[in-house]
């Protein structure tokens, strides 16, 4: 029997994550949606999902999916805050929490269920665990979790909680930066370069080690640094700043950040090579440059163009569901072990050929099999979204009427 998911499924500083698609209307696409951000926030789930199911490296590099997502949101953000802040936060909340509540019940019934106890668990304080549950209520920090539940001879394997609650990291990273938008915001319309570079040095003083900040504060702090510039990139591109700049020096100067990011990368390898999950200062410059390269040639689409257009139903699924494809993604990669062992009892599949064909495509399969169990799961839980925002709940919101035509936006 093959042991399930490897490395790939573990969770990783990067891919921790996808922003809330952003203020859809309740039927159809909306008026005014930018599709190209549409895609590439579509792009980046499905390479969040890819990744931590067969761990490249090299999909870091390709796609830094985190930085491109946080620079969507603040582009969002932005364009919310010609409203008063108090109530666009509110919003924001809004919209996040009763999709996270959904997962943290499930969750939570799962970890009690399989024996953990907060006030046991050595990682988490006794009391103070506890109390850290209601991180599972609104994310002041990342809410708490054992690093190992169950045994191995279980369904899933013992990290299993980590994997699948460990993405909650994100709500947490995701609520200061909207916290901090209406000053961020300020700042930046007062002095963009000082704003915009501000995280990349807080990256270079505490993402290298050069000031440690131990514990949840550390991260939620170097987190803050490593995305904060492609959040307020945001900024620029809504404000039309980044388009006031001569594409050549933007391209230029990003350029030479990037490189300087891999060269960084090059001296400071992790665990697993050329991950720039585990190189702050590299995820930093790489995903700041590549941003500014994807936003400087944004067409700003109204529909998507030639070829793509036949990809819009799931592009305007995968952004009406995205929290709801984040959050559930990496347990659902973990639940398609058990399903595929089964083809192990199966009576035509008991040669030693087919055993080492099963155990050679155990990914592949799992890539397969994971996609069906994300749509059962839009059918099953995307409603919180639809509740979250005051819609009417949909069961497939992927743009289209039940005759298969386009439903006209409002």
């Amino acid at each position: 029997m093959n042991p399930g998911p490897t490395a790939g499924a573990g969770l990783r500083a990067d891919d921790r994550t996808p922003p809330p698609a952003g203020d859809e209307r309740p039927s159809g696409r909306p008026s005014g949606r930018d599709r190209y951000l549409d895609l590439l926030r579509s792009i980046a789930l499905v390479r969040v999902v890819v990744y931590h199911l067969f761990g490249w490296a090299w999909l870091t590099i390709l796609f830094p999916s985190m930085g491109v997502m946080f620079a969507l949101a603040g582009s969002l953000m932005a364009r919310s805050l010609s409203r008063p802040a108090l109530g666009v936060i509110r919003g924001r909340l809004r919209r996040l929490l009763p999709p996270m509540w959904l997962f943290g019940a499930v969750m939570l019934t799962m970890m009690f269920a399989a024996g953990w106890n907060p006030l046991k668990d050595p990682d988490h304080g006794g009391v103070w665990g506890v109390v850290e549950l209601f991180d599972y209520v609104v994310p002041i920090g990342a809410p708490p979790f054992p690093w190992q539940l169950g045994s191995k001879s279980g369904l899933l394997e013992e990290t299993w909680a980590v994997q699948a609650a460990g993405v909650l990291w994100y709500l947490r990273a995701y609520l200061w930066f909207v916290i901090a938008s209406p000053l961020l915001l300020w700042a930046f319309r007062r002095a963009p370069w000082a704003t915009v570079l501000a995280p990349l040095a807080l990256t270079a003083v505490v993402g290298t080690g050069l000031v440690p900040i131990p514990g949840e504060t550390g991260n939620a702090v170097s987190d803050f640094g490593v995305y904060g510039a492609c959040w307020v990139l945001g900024f620029a591109h809504h404000d039309g700043v980044l388009a006031r700049i001569p594409r050549y020096l933007a391209v230029s100067v990003s350029a030479l950040v990037m490189a300087f990011g891999l060269w960084w990368a090059s001296g400071h390898l992790g665990p697993d090579g050329w991950d720039l999950n585990d190189i702050p200062l590299a995820q930093a410059c790489w995903s700041f440059g590549f941003v500014v390269i994807l936003l400087q040639y944004s067409p700003s689409w109204q529909e998507l163009p030639g070829r793509l257009r036949r990809w819009d139903p799931l592009v305007t699924l995968s952004n009406n569901r995205a929290v709801t494809i984040y959050l559930w993604h990496n347990l659902l990669i973990m639940a398609t072990v058990p399903i595929i062992d089964l083809a192990y009892d199966l009576p035509f599949l008991q040669s030693d050929g087919a055993v080492a064909a099963l155990d050679s495509s155990y990914n592949i399969l799992m890539f397969l099999l994971v996609w069906p169990l994300i749509g059962l799961m839009i059918v099953g839980a995307g409603w919180a979204e639809d509740l979250a925002a005051k819609r009417r709940p949909r069961l497939w919101p992927d743009g289209r009427s039940k005759g298969g035509t386009r439903r006209l936006a409002r």
